[in-house]
């Protein structure tokens, strides 16, 4: 009996390598949305991650996943702080006709979470990525990870969808590829902080213990949060040191 070899169920060990390699993907989304908001100083906003049943999962559902981060297998649902985009930041800036201290201060509040979702959108891929290398035992740095090479960690949905917002910035594809460079590197920071990156570990290693389909946003907050908070005290307990 001939099968496509395709379509053929991933074994036991590919199972658990790409279910892993998607809890940091999405992890890294969620701690963005949390902890890099949090410390802009951004408004909290509604989100959950919700992962769906990965028994039937396919060889060629990994090769879409890989290639454009399918939303079918799991996603980050609501998280963004802007969800309508004007034109561009410009016009925004055109349509104020009152130039008062107060809607200056609201256009610069704009272009903060407007920064701030793009920037949570690279932490996912780039999540996946540190895992990845921890994982092969391989070097995490800006030279072996560009924004090109997100497209091999589920990352080109979240990169059409940081170009989009970066139409709103500017005309000028320059300009474009300059913001987008300048907010990869913030997000690229982001990942590699050590209390951060911990905070993604535990959320990723919740994510894959738990039976649920859907994690909660206030569940989600308050793992990242315990694991921050330990994480800095485990950090300030004095070391003692014994001497022979």
């Amino acid at each position: 009996m001939k099968r496509n070899k395709i379509a053929e169920t991933l074994s036991q060990d590919k199972l658990i390598e790409h279910k892993q390699r998607i809890a940091f993907h999405e992890a890294g989304h969620a701690a963005g949305i949390h902890l890099n908001n949090k410390a802009r100083q951004l408004p909290e906003v509604f989100f959950k991650i919700i992962f769906k049943e990965m028994g039937g999962v396919t060889a060629a559902d990994v090769m879409a996943y890989q290639t454009t981060h399918d939303d079918c297998i799991a996603r980050v649902e609501g998280g963004r702080l802007i969800d309508l985009l004007p034109p561009s930041i410009d016009s925004l800036m055109s349509e104020l006709t009152e130039h008062s201290d107060t809607m200056l201060q609201l256009v610069k509040d704009y272009q903060v979470a407007f920064e701030a979702d793009i920037i949570n959108l690279l932490i996912g891929p780039l999540a996946e990525a540190k895992h990845v290398a921890a994982t092969d035992d391989e070097l995490f740095n800006h030279k072996l990870i560009d924004l090109k090479a997100l497209k091999n960690y589920g990352g080109s949905s979240d990169l059409a969808l940081a170009n989009e917002y970066l139409q709103s910035y500017s005309a000028d594809k320059q300009q474009r590829d300059e913001k987008l460079g300048e907010l990869f590197t913030v997000a690229f920071d982001f990942v590699n902080n050590d209390a951060n990156w911990a905070a993604i570990v535990k959320l990723a290693e919740y994510v894959l213990g738990s039976s649920k389909n859907i994690i909660d946003c206030d569940e989600i907050i308050s793992i990242l949060d315990q694991s921050v908070e330990h994480f800095h005290n485990r950090r300030s307990q004095p070391r003692y040191h014994l001497y022979g």
